[in-house]
């Protein structure tokens, strides 16, 4: 899924709103888009509208993905996110069919096995902690599952990922000195999975990054720890986002979530619709190349502009019933996994992780709700949860 680049700077347009609004965000998305779908900020625009947020991603020539001004202590731009067209195009060629439906479902039934060895651990006790229990570690096992690296790694991809996204720190000057000692852990790190690779290939994606090829032309070794920097970043802790919002929603509607497990054909139309209402990566960043105008509000070049995707994704231009959850939706054209040339690389990756991982969990705890007193605190941004406190049994 696509980073948020604005989580990771002080200028998160998030960052004031309380736990109660970050955990049902739509109302705030829905006052912006009536009173101010272009909001000059000062230090950032953002952009609430479905139709405006569709205009800045027809336009990467001017709201540029390059996003250099945000110090992820990456030392050149991760590649496909921070590339622009001309460029993009030639990444997309190359990592695009690595990640299509057919490639991607050849995963599904390893993915089921890790979701059953993490469950395996808590079912009998009756109760967890979905979070540092399944929804953190699931996608950070298939991470390494494809890549083919050992899951006792797990820890270290989870410090080096935490490392870059939630630095610790009182000052932005210690974050970024954190953030840049985990980016030269991570490229370290790669540099010897990828002399080993160089030496044996495996049946593994970084094998794979290494032989793709379009028209004689080769990912570098560079290119290739660029991508792997913004897989680990965007990849691992976004999926785990998206679970925690499922899973709290489900725990808060039992009815919904009965009609999954009387009906687990409907899990991939409900994927779709708590992608929709839920929209874990809530905004996504772009910046102006040159002065420019939208909807009416003139935006300086060199201007950061805040996407929010939840907004886009709640607009009663698009969806008539927005504020509606069906699982039997059929038209879902939400942004999700954002949208033009940039739209996510990993998206059907992310959607089967989703898949795979909400319709086995039901199979072994079909019913479960929130532990009594449980307060979910959910982060701004990246809607993620710390806890989630479940308790449990295995009857219906």
């Amino acid at each position: 899924m696509a980073y948020d680049a604005n989580e990771a700077e002080g200028g998160n347009p998030f960052a004031a709103m309380d736990s109660a609004m970050a955990a049902s965000p739509q109302a705030m998305y829905k006052m912006l888009r009536d009173s101010s779908p272009v909001l000059d900020l000062g230090t950032m625009v953002l952009v609430s509208r479905r139709a405006d947020i569709e205009e800045v991603f027809r336009h990467p020539e001017v709201f540029s993905s390059n996003m250099s001004a945000v110090e992820l202590g990456n030392v050149r731009p991760l590649i496909p996110l921070q590339i622009d067209p001309p460029d993009h195009v030639r990444y997309r060629r190359l990592l695009d069919p690595l990640f299509a439906p057919r490639q991607v479902a050849e995963l599904e039934p390893r993915v089921a096995e890790l979701v059953h060895r993490l469950v395996d651990r808590f079912v009998d006790r009756g109760e967890c902690d979905l979070v540092p229990e399944f929804t953190v570690p699931l996608p950070s096992e298939v991470f390494l599952t494809i890549l083919g690296l050992p899951l006792d790694d797990l820890p270290t991809f989870l410090e080096m990922k935490d490392g870059i996204i939630r630095p610790p720190g009182d000052t932005p000057e210690q974050q970024a000195e954190v953030r840049a000692r985990t980016a030269s852990s991570i490229y370290d790190y790669f540099d010897h999975v990828l002399d080993d690779r160089e030496k044996a290939r495996r049946d593994d994606l970084v094998s794979r990054f290494l032989d793709v090829e379009v028209e004689g032309e080769r990912l570098s070794r560079a290119e290739i720890l660029d991508i792997c920097f913004l897989f680990l970043i965007a990849g691992l802790d976004t999926v785990s986002a998206s679970l925690d919002c499922f899973f709290a929603y489900l725990a808060q509607h039992p009815e919904q979530r009965r009609e999954l497990v009387e009906d687990p054909s409907l899990v991939t139309n409900a994927i779709e619709e708590l992608l929709r209402w839920e929209t874990p990566v809530a905004g996504v960043a772009r910046v102006t190349v040159r002065d420019c105008e939208l909807a009416g509000t003139k935006i300086k070049a060199g201007e950061q502009v805040s996407i929010m995707l939840g907004s886009a994704n709640t607009d009663e231009s698009e969806f008539a019933d927005a504020d509606d959850v069906r699982f039997g939706r059929e038209t879902n054209r939400h942004l999700a996994f954002g949208g033009g040339v940039h739209r996510c690389l990993g998206s059907h990756l992310a959607r089967l992780e989703l898949r795979v991982a909400i319709r086995e969990f039901h199979t072994r705890i079909p019913s479960y709700r929130l532990a009594p007193g449980a307060e979910l605190a959910y982060t701004p941004g990246i809607r993620s949860l710390a806890h989630l406190p479940l308790h449990f049994d295995t009857g219906r």
